[in-house]
């Protein structure tokens, strides 16, 4: 919808400009890159901190998919016990961070009020790359079948363009 919305005002525009005799646009106003504010994850997703793996939402398509980052940090808790030596972000928790961007993209549609997507299991769980505190994981979901009762889909997690993570979720809703 957003992305209709953006191509509406750019054809409004571009008629204004043809039709009503507007100048011509400035040269870098076609190259501005459009930024949308989507809801924090935390206004959107009941998880908070220190179990809250969104940092923003980037893209979104409710409720079919959606793209976000996680920025780590170095002050992450688990980092000191996983690996003191050698922290390294655990494999799970890139998994609940996909999991979380796909409840984002549910719960961004009204029809899922009163809905919770809980974790009903996950399979082809693959861990490409070693993740170390200070890195940002881009992530990506796409939810392919949803139901009044569940659904699945599947995500990816990558750090500079490198596959990191990817996983296919299934869930189900519960009522809150």
């Amino acid at each position: 919808m957003v992305g209709l919305q953006w191509e509406c005002k750019c054809k409004l525009l571009h008629f204004l400009v043809i039709f009503k005799g507007l100048p011509e646009l400035p040269a870098g106003l076609l190259n501005l890159e459009l930024v949308m504010n989507f809801p924090k994850p935390e206004e959107v997703i009941p998880h908070r901190n220190p179990f809250l793996f969104l940092t923003e939402v980037t893209q979104l398509d409710a409720p079919k998919s959606a793209e976000a980052y996680w920025q780590l940090t170095e002050s992450e808790e688990f980092f000191s016990g996983h690996f003191p030596d050698f922290p390294t972000l655990p494999g799970v928790l890139m998994c609940e961070s996909i999991a979380q961007l796909g409840a984002y993209a549910l719960l961004s549609d009204q029809t899922f009020d009163g809905l919770l997507p809980l974790f009903g299991g996950i399979d082809n769980v693959r861990f490409r790359r070693r993740v170390s505190p200070g890195e940002r994981l881009d992530l990506s979901v796409e939810l392919s079948r949803i139901s009044a009762r569940g659904g699945k889909g599947s995500g990816k997690a990558l750090v500079g363009g490198d596959l990191a993570c990817s996983c296919d979720l299934m869930f189900v809703f519960a009522t809150v």
